[in-house]
């Protein structure tokens, strides 16, 4: 096989929005990570109640200005990345899937030793397992996804049947649940690959089949969610989010139908569609816990003794209690292990803490990678429609996403905040929480749009603004930088380390705006010497199987054009 033919991008091919988007975004991210550095990873979410002063007030700018928004946008490259090189075997006529894997691959294998040698946060290895994901919803065919599941669940539940009948003991027989967990991902994106590329109609009703199948799965869910809501016998987890899922389902089944067509058009309504689904299916059950607070059960007594229904509900509640205080207790003891080894572990206490903790959280990668994948669809859109690589003849669009994105993002996650400090009258106070999750969660997605419009609008204006293209070279370098920020943080917060763990949200930000100085300073250094900078040229390596040319043939100034993959 010719090698030139997976030649990788050179750096006059780049577009230059991209890296200094990138750029912006791994700032963003040395915010939001450096608070983990800390503070347990077990312990994630919120702002401590401990917090008081300038403490408190960085806390919550980063919560719901910085938290969330940020991940949402290197999904969106990530997504946007993936169209560009596609695009460009495309036009070159050359190979895209066998690079592609491998590209995935090394991913894949970066952010599990980035977990595991370095720092438990990583990112990577989720955009790993969602890039498979968007391979089966962009290219799978379903003769090949079929086969897999059926696969998987035989592989499942063979040896776990061989247990029952004492063939196999617990610990050689695979692991049932993630097996499952597998298929039914599986299953999700095989489905997902049919409202993006299926072309069936139901002919009398001139409606896409897809969306009469998910029309029809809401009216029931509907229906059942309604039946259950008088049977108060059954979980109210159930009778809670049932209704909200069959309302959400109809909702999508009815856009579906009017809006699958054009197919150019179907990327971003799929992307944006799998993230506000998820959470506003999340946002609606948490509205009904909000405003409809489990009452206290009537205690009994001798004149009117509880009824058999009180009783069994009664149990139900204390279960429930001693259920979420013993995952309190356990979370609590996590939490306190981690910030021990944190701050007085040798390196190899640390290494043993990350490598169960990867081992305990890699396969629920499966469930998150919907919504990561989501975000793909978004940022593929974004390339394929042209928009990326001529920003500039965009800029009305830019405008609006940022005029509207921005207000709309941080509102809503500043209404879950308000949500938070004044719960409703009958409530202990713990049912909003996640209604405000939700609504953060919702509002990542146009602030993520709101963020990446306004870089592109700044990069584009005749004023000093323009001057935050000096971040491209950071994003050239954005694999190394992100593990380059985790490496020094490790260093210089952990016990092993310089022993800092716990410092000050103010000395924090300070760390952090000292990093991106250097880390700036450093990209423009390297990138005025070389094509690539380091994890970037061994990941292109990977990806083409050639050795990609690392120096410049004349050391000069940053090229102007920046960007790609």
């Amino acid at each position: 096989m010719d090698r030139t033919s997976f030649s990788p991008t050179e750096g006059n091919e780049r577009i230059e929005a991209l890296d200094v988007v990138r750029g912006f975004a791994l700032i963003g991210i040395c915010i939001m990570n450096v608070e983990y550095f800390n503070r347990a990873i077990s312990d994630m979410g919120g702002i401590p109640a401990k917090f008081t002063g300038l403490d408190f007030v960085i806390s919550f700018i980063t919560q719901y200005f910085v938290t969330g928004k940020f991940w949402t946008i290197f999904s969106l490259l990530f997504g946007m990345g993936f169209a560009v090189m596609l695009t460009r075997a495309n036009k070159a006529g050359r190979s895209f899937l066998v690079p592609y894997m491998r590209r995935i691959a090394a991913l894949a294998v970066f952010g599990a030793c980035h977990h595991i040698f370095i720092w438990s946060g990583d990112i990577l290895f989720s955009y790993a397992v969602s890039a498979a994901g968007l391979l089966i919803v962009l290219f799978g065919r379903p003769k090949y996804i079929v086969t897999a599941i059926v696969l998987l669940l035989l592989v499942g539940f063979a040896p776990n049947m061989g247990v029952m009948a004492g063939l196999y003991s617990e610990k050689s027989a695979p692991d049932l649940g993630v097996l499952l967990g597998m298929a039914a991902s599986l299953t999700f994106f095989s489905f997902i690959a049919w409202w993006l590329r299926g072309e069936q109609d139901v002919k009398k009703l001139d409606v896409p089949v897809v969306g009469l199948v998910i029309l029809v799965a809401g009216i029931l869910a509907t229906i059942a969610g309604v039946a259950i809501w008088f049977m108060p016998q059954l979980p109210r987890p159930l009778r809670l989010s049932l209704p909200v899922i069959g309302i959400a389902l109809t909702a999508v089944g009815i856009l579906t139908c009017k809006f699958h067509e054009p197919k150019s058009e179907r990327p971003w309504r799929l992307g944006a569609g799998m993230y506000v689904l998820a959470f506003t299916i999340m946002t609606g059950v948490g509205a009904m816990r909000y405003m409809l607070p489990e009452k206290p059960v009537a205690q009994a007594s001798a004149s009117a003794p509880a009824t058999a229904a009180e009783a069994k509900a009664a149990k139900a509640k204390a279960e429930r209690k001693a259920e979420v205080a013993k995952r309190l207790k356990e979370r609590d003891e996590e939490v306190k292990k981690e910030i021990k080894v944190s701050t007085t572990g040798t390196y190899g206490e640390h290494l043993v803490l990350r490598a169960n903790h990867f081992a305990e959280n890699a396969p629920g990668e499966l469930g998150f990678a919907p919504i990561v994948v989501g975000m793909f669809l978004l940022g593929y859109w974004f390339v394929r429609k042209g928009i990326m690589e001529n920003t500039r003849a965009h800029l009305p669009l830019f405008r609006k996403l940022a005029m509207f994105g921005l207000p709309l993002g941080i509102g809503l996650g500043l209404l879950g905040a308000a949500i938070c400090m004044y719960p409703v009258r009958g409530s202990d106070g713990a049912d909003g929480g996640q209604l405000a999750m939700g609504l953060l969660m919702l509002g990542n997605l146009p602030a993520c749009l709101g963020y990446v419009s306004l870089v592109i609008l700044m990069l584009h204006s005749n004023s000093v603004f323009s001057k935050i293209r000096v971040l491209a070279p950071l994003g050239r370098m954005a694999l190394t930088n992100y593990l380059t920020q985790s490496l020094v943080g490790a260093i210089y917060y952990f016990g092993w380390g310089f022993g800092h763990f716990g410092v000050s949200r103010a000395h924090q930000m300070a760390y952090v705006a000292c990093l991106i100085v250097l880390q700036v300073a450093f990209s423009h250094f390297w990138l005025a010497r070389f094509r690539y900078g380091p994890m970037e040229w061994l990941w292109r390596a990977i990806t083409y199987w050639t050795i990609p040319r690392m120096a410049l043939d004349k050391p000069t100034g940053v090229p102007a054009v920046a960007g790609g993959v």
